[in-house]
């Protein structure tokens, strides 16, 4: 099951079992349980056991687990834990190839590759065609020490654009949900968060990675339609009923306008429906 609105998905160590339940009423439209960076390396196994036992123990809840990288001894156990029915969908870090996604959709769970390598950046394109792969990201961090970049610098900045650019293509062209934008590591910055997040808004992406509980709300802002969107999108709508091209307002409205005015309104009914459920 894709998930059409995903603004936030907010990630919670798989070793801090006493978070998920937070995480979940966090309303953030999806939680990753994370089994990899936040974990350490002697934790992976418990993370996994804590994972089972609170899905086990919560048979309503749903999330996303980002596992181990392809090749990392705890991956197979990793992939085997997501065969659980409460796992909606697989994060794969340093994602590289399309055979490591190949494997990852055996399980049958939605796939997102996070693309933090340049061998990742040029398979980009096989990666995105894999069945299985709904939406794709990136991993700025990982990704700027591979590439030599000053992460925090204007310059990694310009660079991190044609990443998005290769994401957003690749996206239109094998027909995915829109991408991910991803982390903003400073969580007592929401000023700074806002305009990052409305940054990503505008460049085509749907929403967002987060690392704490209090970035949802302000990511969820960046990405709600104001009102005078809202009510441009139900004029546009009222006038269409069936037509083809035709002028509102004394401009020309066709099918990708359209498009656009449900988008608002898919956008508006995501952000006032109820987010409790951790975006099941």
């Amino acid at each position: 099951m894709q998930n059409p609105v995903m603004r936030s998905a907010l990630f919670v160590p798989g070793n801090r079992p006493e978070r998920f339940a937070k995480a979940l009423v966090s309303g953030a439209d999806v939680v990753i349980v994370d089994f990899e960076d936040a974990v350490e390396e002697q934790q992976k196994a418990r993370a996994r056991a804590n994972l089972n036992a609170f899905l086990n123990d919560n048979p309503s809840a749903r999330v996303w687990v980002r596992v181990n990288t392809a090749g990392h001894a705890e991956y197979q156990a990793d992939l085997d834990m997501c065969l659980h029915p409460g796992v909606d969908g697989i994060f794969l870090p340093k994602a590289e190839s399309a055979e490591q996604l190949l494997r990852v959709a055996t399980t049958g769970k939605q796939v997102i590759p996070i693309i933090e390598s340049a061998r990742g950046l040029d398979h980009l394109p096989a990666m995105a065609r894999v069945p299985g792969v709904v939406r794709l990201t990136y991993g700025r961090l990982d990704l700027g020490l591979d590439l030599g970049l000053t992460v925090t610098s204007y310059g990694a900045e310009r660079m991190f654009d044609q990443v998005r650019y290769a994401l957003l293509v690749q996206t239109r062209l094998a027909g995915l949900e829109a991408p991910l934008e991803s982390v903003f590591a400073n969580i007592e910055d929401s000023e700074r968060l806002l305009h990052y997040a409305r940054t990503a808004g505008n460049m085509g992406f749907a929403g967002m990675l987060c690392i704490h509980p209090k970035q949802v709300a302000v990511v969820h802002s960046a990405w709600a339609p104001s009102e005078e969107d809202l009510a441009w999108a139900r004029r546009v709508l009222e006038a269409a009923d069936g037509r083809g091209a035709f002028k509102l307002d004394g401009e020309m409205v066709d099918a990708p306008v359209v498009a656009r005015a449900r988008q608002f309104l898919g956008l508006s009914a995501g952000s006032a429906s109820p987010e409790s459920d951790g975006g099941r």
